[in-house]
């Protein structure tokens, strides 16, 4: 709970776009395990593609208005944090 808070603290102070840095990581330590030297490298490389990526899918879905970059990310970011808090609820319940 105290995680969950101070991650939204985090996101609330610095924006949506900031909650990259909190997903990118996690996603990274998923595919390639607990390697320090690798995930830092890819996670800055999978945080910069995502937010190119969510940049361009804003400008480009609804070509003459744009979809902020902020909002696809945290429509991302947050049914991964769900999923995320299900699993380990789920390991520990077992």
């Amino acid at each position: 709970a105290v995680g969950v808070l101070l991650a939204g603290g985090a996101v609330a102070c610095v924006g949506t776009i900031g909650f990259i840095g909190l997903i990118a990581p996690h996603i990274v330590r998923t595919l390639i395990g607990h390697h320090v030297r690798r995930s830092i490298v890819l996670s800055s490389l999978l945080g910069a593609v995502m937010l190119v990526l969510a940049d361009t899918i804003g400008r480009t879905v609804l070509a003459p208005t744009e979809i902020p970059s902020g909002l696809l990310i945290a429509l991302i970011g947050a049914p991964y944090f769900l999923y995320l808090m299900y699993r380990s609820n789920k390991s520990k319940s077992v």
